[in-house]
């Protein structure tokens, strides 16, 4: 496959409050943003050194809920000990709530926080591959 850039994007309740929560808890920037574009506004948040980037949008004529499941998840792999725990440090302070999994493997070597719209974000303290 060919290299490319993988945009996750989620309806969320409140651009301002999803962007704080993931740049304060992640540190991810603003990288984009549109207002009222055929009915949405939306914010993206990445990092010039990601082949990724998060888009929340809202729908002004006809708001989506939220409604992720408890496997809906966006894993980060964290593989340096003392950088995951000030991540996770960060991410309780921006105001994500630390749950237990619904799958237990990923409670063995990380931690899975939730935001205010039930989206989970895992912090694994392991290398990917």
């Amino acid at each position: 496959m060919f290299p490319c850039h993988m945009r996750i994007a989620r309806p969320v309740t409140d651009l301002a409050r999803s962007f704080q929560l993931y740049h304060d808890g992640l540190g991810l920037n603003k990288i984009a943003e549109f207002a009222d574009h055929d009915g949405f506004s939306g914010i993206m948040l990445g990092h010039d050194s990601l082949a990724w980037h998060l888009e929340f949008t809202v729908c002004h004529s006809h708001p989506v809920k939220p409604q992720p499941s408890t496997e809906d998840l966006l894993v980060l792999y964290i593989p340096e000990t003392s950088e995951w725990q000030a991540s996770c440090e960060r991410m309780l302070s921006a105001g994500f709530v630390a749950v237990e999994s619904f799958n237990p493997y990923w409670d063995v070597a990380g931690k899975t926080f939730i935001d205010t719209d039930s989206y989970r974000v895992v912090l694994q303290n392991r290398a990917w591959g």
